[in-house]
């Protein structure tokens, strides 16, 4: 336990209005802007992750007497499961199919966001092992207050996912593609590393978007007006539509994301005339650009390819990123020079028969997906392998 732990507090808030923004952030860093309070309250206050929308907050408070922040993690108590991007919607099934009831369970993940990122949120100059202990332990009892089937922590650093498997949880890996610079100047530089036909393949793609006529360009902070988010907002509701899905994300959102994150927001924007024809969010952290989400009015083709890849990679050169994130899903990244990486999860499980049928299916899937990096490693584009 931390130094002086009989007298820290554990507590749960449901709003991050109940914590002041220096004090989590504290403990949530810079590097990713993911676990900011700004993010995360912004979810909030625009009607996103709301208890009406099946996101109620519970986020874990570890505390001093003096009401000093030494960890945190953000925390919600769900109905369904949706927005996760790690899918348990089989697990669900099986347990109710057996008598048990699966919702409501506890959910330690970033809304709507696919992104690894910090989730045992430590203040530096802390006992990190000692704080993490207390707060895993703090994990387990919020979740026997709420006698619910599962507490699921999804897209941890493996860090912490290892710390999770040595505190009983059970693991899990998925798959994203994401991209390394390896110290290129220019994108000419990064196209050199590429075999020559894949090189020429994506020479031709960005050719063809740029015969179209389109302008593309990248815009950061203040730079982003309500007009281009409104444009932005429609698109999202248009690809939401289109893949017969529900619309997380409210107006509110896209204008407050602006407002509060600033310089870490980079839209890039395609427009034909004075008309924004499509766009590609993106979130910047310390060494990494984070691709979010894509929308257009009308089909171009290559379009997709050229704003949510190409320019993220052009951006990242020109700001000495070391890396793009270009999200969930799509083999065909690949072939675009984004590499197959692992990305974690970890899952508290109290019934005994269910939590066994869980770690034998999580075995056999384990097997599966690290046996398919292998295999997509030999997609590689590259003319040779440089160093992560």
């Amino acid at each position: 336990m931390p130094d002086g732990a009989d007298s820290l507090t554990l507590r749960t808030v449901s709003s991050l209005k109940e914590v002041a923004a220096d004090q989590w952030d504290a403990c949530a860093g810079s590097a990713n802007p993911f676990v900011s309070h700004a993010f995360l309250s912004t979810l909030e206050d625009s009607g996103s992750a709301t208890a009406e929308r099946g996101w109620l907050g519970q986020h874990l408070l570890l505390e001093r007497p003096d009401g000093t922040l030494l960890g945190a993690v953000p925390l919600y108590l769900k109905n369904h499961s949706y927005g996760e991007y790690v899918f348990d919607w089989g697990w669900a099934d099986a347990y109710e199919r057996a008598g048990g009831r699966y919702y409501p369970k506890l959910q330690s993940s970033v809304p709507f966001t696919p992104v690894t990122g910090p989730r045992l949120l430590t203040r530096p100059g802390s006992d990190r092992n000692s704080v993490c202990r207390t707060l895993i332990a703090g994990l387990a009892e919020v979740s026997k207050r709420h006698q619910v089937s599962s507490l699921h922590v999804t897209f941890p650093e493996r860090e912490e996912w290892t710390r999770l498997d040595e505190a009983g949880l059970l693991t899990r890996i998925g798959l994203q593609y994401h991209w390394h610079n390896a110290g290129y100047g220019t994108f000419e530089d990064f196209l050199d590393s590429l075999v020559s036909r894949k090189r020429k393949a994506i020479k031709k793609e960005r050719r063809k978007v740029q015969e179209s006529g389109l302008r593309l360009r990248a815009l950061v902070g203040s730079d982003i007006e309500e007009r281009h988010w409104d444009a932005f907002h429609r698109f999202y509701l248009d690809t939401i539509d289109k893949k017969w899905s529900r619309p997380y994300l409210t107006r509110e959102f896209f204008l407050l994301l602006g407002e509060r994150l600033g310089r870490q927001v980079v839209l890039i924007v395609a427009e034909q005339g004075s008309d924004v024809v499509a766009g590609a969010l993106n979130l910047r952290g310390e060494d990494a650009l984070y691709g979010r989400n894509w929308g257009c009015s009308a089909d171009h083709r290559f379009l997709h390819f050229e704003a949510c890849y190409y320019q993220a990679i052009d951006f990242a050169i020109a700001e000495g990123l070391g890396r793009v994130e270009a999200g969930a899903q799509g083999e065909h990244k690949i072939q675009r020079g984004y590499r197959p990486v692992e990305t974690y999860s970890a899952h508290l499980i109290p019934d005994p028969g269910f939590r066994d049928a869980v770690a034998h299916f999580l075995e056999r899937e384990t097997q599966a997906v690290r046996s398919e990096i292998a295999a997509l490693g030999d997609w590689s584009p590259y003319r040779r392998e440089e160093p992560e």
